[in-house]
C-alpha cells in the first residue's frame, strides 16, 4: 500500500468534511436566538476555516484540488435542516441538527482514518484535529438541547 494515495484520499475527505461543517453552520445561523450559541457556532466555524488553510497547504503539496461534499448528502442535509427549522425555529432544534451533523462527521472521518491507514502522519493529524473540532462542538451543543 502506497502512502501518497491514502494521504490524498484522507485529505480529500477532510476537505469535504470541513466544507460540509462550515455549510451546516452557515445554514443555521439565521435561526439562532441565543448569543452564546451564536458565538460558539461562529467560533467553531472560524476553527474549521483555520484548519482548512492548513489542509489546503497539504493538498497543494500533492497538487490536488480537494473534494466537494457529496451532492446528495449535502442536498439531503440542506432539506432536513430547512424543513425542521421551518417547523421549529428554536435554539434547541439548531443544537439538535448541529449535534447530528457533528456525530455524522466524527463517524465518517474516523472510518476514513481507519480505511486510509497508509496516509502520512500530517494528514492523520489534520483528520484527528477535525474530529476533535466536531466532538467539541457536539459537547458545546448539549446545553442548548
Amino acid at each position: 500500500m502506497s502512502i501518497e494515495p491514502d494521504t490524498i484520499r484522507l485529505l480529500r475527505e477532510c476537505d469535504a468534511g470541513i466544507k460540509m461543517g462550515v455549510s451546516a453552520i452557515d445554514e443555521v445561523l439565521d435561526y439562532v436566538h441565543d448569543d452564546e450559541l451564536r458565538r460558539q457556532l461562529q467560533s467553531n466555524k472560524k476553527d474549521h476555516e483555520v484548519l482548512k488553510v492548513e489542509l489546503q497547504a497539504a493538498l497543494d503539496r500533492f497538487g490536488d484540488d480537494g473534494k466537494e461534499p457529496n451532492i446528495m448528502a449535502k442536498g439531503m442535509s440542506w432539506m432536513k435542516t430547512n424543513m425542521k427549522l421551518v417547523m421549529d425555529e428554536s435554539d434547541e432544534m439548531v443544537a439538535d441538527l448541529i449535534t447530528d451533523g457533528c456525530n455524522m462527521g466524527v463517524k465518517s472521518l474516523t472510518k476514513y482514518l481507519n480505511q486510509y491507514k497508509a496516509a502520512d502522519e500530517d494528514s492523520k493529524r489534520i483528520a484527528k484535529k477535525l474530529i476533535q473540532l466536531e466532538e467539541q462542538l457536539a459537547l458545546e451543543m448539549r446545553k442548548f438541547l
